[in-house]
């Protein structure tokens, strides 16, 4: 892995940091407020291509890989946009990933060029209210139809961006019953309304970007739309999970930079007893802990991020940057509000904002307890736990 400065990833984040800075604390604070989706930043990143820099050239896309799309979204989340920004774009990224590596020549050509532009908005169905962490739990059933088709019955939970979106990447069973990660299959459908019934669940932060539960009934799927081999939708939905790791990984530092940088102006210009509180190692010594602790996060992502795109194992990797970066954004945003004491509490400042999205991170996709279950199994081959 070079550690050498590359000119293109400055390039990128020269160019995605002036997008960003258009939009300011305020317009995200008022997009969270109102519940309302961030349409203006969405279409001017759309336009600029960077939704589409992990899709292929060849439908229109930037041709780039994870690293450069992780980029993308550690600069967004650093601007102050943090969830609520990153989030608006990161599905469509990932979520299309498993189609880019298994989709067949029709699936592509339908849906990657449109997603590339920005056009098309993407869903990820996976997580049921009876099957969270536990995949292999899943009972949404794909039946066949007996023309070559589908029809899919079933309940999605915590399926963000669904109110926005057109398609959906839908892990369903086709095969087998509940216990077995074996009989899943993956299908990129549409969220046909009159099939489709999607309500928005309300929750503490990052409500510019909806979390929705969806109940389908009998919605029709033509053969063409499934993803890969049937019965194998788990194994390629990997190639959606590790890179989302991985995205949100780098965007849960860029919530911890934008909280620590207004810790630290505030820690600066605040005085007390005729001095700056910054003076007090107090106030100092955690805010130079949360730095470093981003840092070390952001190197742990840079590398997974870096054997994702030359094709090397990488699940450790994933996993050990998304924890890496969820503890050190929450206790990077924990830290803003202490910092800024009883005004950490306030919306003006923002840093409650931070705060609750950073929080986030360590339950979601995955929560910090799966997570050290992951590397205890499968990096260190302790005994199964659950």
């Amino acid at each position: 892995m070079d550690f050498s400065p590359n000119p293109d990833h400055e390039a990128i984040v020269e160019a995605v940091d002036a997008v960003c800075g258009r939009f300011d604390d305020s317009y995200w604070s008022t997009c969270d407020q109102n519940h309302e989706f961030p349409w203006e930043f969405y279409r001017r990143m759309a336009d600029g291509g960077w939704v589409g820099i992990a899709i292929a050239a060849e439908y229109g896309g930037g041709g780039q890989g994870i690293a450069e799309a992780a980029l993308v979204l550690n600069r967004v989340a650093a601007s102050g946009a943090a969830m609520n920004g990153s989030t608006a774009l990161h599905l469509t990224m990932f979520g299309l990933n498993p189609v880019v590596k298994f989709g067949n020549d029709q699936l592509k050509e339908a849906f990657l060029p449109r997603a590339a532009t920005g056009e098309l908005h993407v869903a990820f169905g996976v997580t049921e209210p009876d099957a969270g962490t536990d995949t292999s739990r899943i009972a949404t059933r794909a039946t066949e139809d007996g023309n070559g088709g589908w029809v899919i019955n079933g309940r999605k939970i915590w399926t963000s961006k669904a109110l926005e979106s057109e398609v959906c990447l839908l892990l369903a069973r086709t095969d087998g019953e509940p216990g077995s990660f074996d009989g899943l299959t993956l299908f990129l459908v549409d969220l046909d309304p009159q099939h489709c019934d999607i309500a928005a669940i309300p929750k503490v932060g990052r409500n510019a970007v909806a979390s929705c539960e969806v109940a389908y009934d009998d919605l029709p799927v033509e053969g063409w739309r499934m993803v890969g081999d049937r019965g194998q939708g788990f194994r390629h939905i990997l190639h959606g999970l590790n890179p989302e790791r991985i995205l949100l990984a780098a965007m849960a530092c860029g919530i911890g930079e934008a909280a620590l940088r207004r810790a630290t102006t505030y820690a600066t210009e605040r005085e007390v007893f005729d001095r700056p509180i910054g003076a007090n190692q107090a106030i100092s010594h955690p805010l130079a802990r949360a730095h470093m602790e981003l840092h070390a996060a952001a190197t742990m992502w840079r590398l997974a991020a870096w054997r994702y795109d030359n094709d090397m194992e990488c699940g450790e990797h994933a996993n050990t940057a998304k924890y890496l970066a969820a503890e050190a954004s929450y206790f990077a945003a924990d830290q803003a509000v202490q910092t800024h004491g009883g005004l950490g509490y306030a919306t003006e400042y923002h840093v409650e904002r931070y705060w609750r999205e950073a929080r986030l991170q360590r339950i979601a996709p995955v929560s910090q307890e799966m997570t050290l279950n992951y590397i205890a199994q499968r990096v260190l081959g302790l005994p199964r736990s659950y």
